[in-house]
């Protein structure tokens, strides 16, 4: 009986040694988006904190594919040694396994929640040429013309889709979903007024308030981001249930051990507290956020029933 004790001290003190050792070699970041978009910059952002910190080259690798799905699958079949790490959006973790019929992982079994790294924000943004100056005018549109107005999207299942989708069922506001493959040519449509509106990421959209070439309505969420502060947040424009944050976070595979997803965890939280990481997450329109491996895990719980019930009552067809 006394050897039960004896074999937890000894599993225990075995943990602490490998996390004291941890890193002695490079680390894999992957990133399941390609290069060069706002997701990819924070996991540049990040793996150069973590490297110039443990002394340890984080390295980015690109696996883009499924929103997402093909680069993440990756870490989930992984060794769970902490040497092969994701950083990916919510919508990877929350959205995907309400749209897609059949996932290659189930993401609160096969990976293990190290910490939040970012949050960014949404806009409702309209071409010029949309006779409407204000969220409660869109929607006063939308319902007096039901159907006729369309919205862009970076594709089905992004958070660009289910920004709209969640505002069209909380303002009853019906209009009709053009998806497209990615937010460039979303976004270069919309200012050619090809579509009227969408909801877009604040970073990409901001440049094009600001020369009138974008009209902004709202931002998503309960206040108003610095980088727009004239642009009201939805709450502010009569609409607290159109509460949409795309984050960003850093999971490794299930069974890495605890004692290595601290480490990791502590990491995060210094290095999103230091003054060149915050500046370098600005410039890609993201705040810097952390939190413990328990309260990423609840966020992702809770998201995927947010999305889970948007899903069901939107009817939106699985993928």
């Amino acid at each position: 009986m006394k050897l039960l004790p004896l074999f937890a001290f000894v599993c225990a003190s075995a943990g602490t040694i490998v996390a004291q050792n941890y890193p002695n070699r490079p680390v894999r970041v992957i990133v399941p988006y390609p290069a060069g978009g706002s997701l990819d910059l924070i996991g540049r952002v990040y793996a150069k904190g973590l490297t110039d910190s443990l002394g340890q080259q984080f390295v980015v690798d690109n696996r883009g594919g499924a929103n997402g799905n093909v680069g993440t699958e990756v870490v989930a079949n992984a060794a769970p040694d902490g040497y092969t790490l994701v950083l990916t959006s919510s919508s990877n973790l929350t959205i995907n396994p309400n749209v897609y019929r059949k996932m290659p992982f189930d993401v609160q079994r096969d990976l293990a929640p190290v910490s939040l790294a970012a949050v960014q924000r949404n806009i409702l943004v309209v071409n010029p040429s949309l006779p409407v100056k204000s969220v409660k005018e869109l929607v006063a549109l939308a319902k007096a013309k039901p159907g006729s107005i369309n919205y862009g999207s970076s594709g089905v299942g992004s958070s660009a889709h289910m920004s709209s989708e969640l505002f069209r069922l909380v303002t009853g506001a019906e209009m009709t979903h053009v998806p497209y493959k990615g937010v460039g040519p979303a976004t270069n449509d919309l200012i050619a007024g090809q579509i009227p509106l969408m909801f877009n990421n604040l970073a990409v959209s901001t440049p094009f308030v600001k020369n009138g070439r974008l009209r902004a309505l709202a931002v998503t969420g309960n206040g108003r981001h610095p980088t727009l502060p004239d642009v009201q947040s939805m709450a502010e424009a009569g609409f607290p249930g159109v509460d949409v944050s795309l984050w960003e976070a850093v999971l490794a595979p299930a069974a890495t051990p605890v004692d290595i997803i601290n480490k990791l965890n502590a990491e995060v939280v210094k290095a999103a507290q230091n003054a060149e990481v915050r500046q370098r997450l600005a410039g890609a329109g993201a705040d810097p956020a952390t939190g413990t491996p328990q309260q990423l895990a609840q966020m992702i719980r809770g998201e995927t029933a947010k999305w889970a019930k948007v899903v069901k009552d939107a009817k939106i067809a699985q993928e």
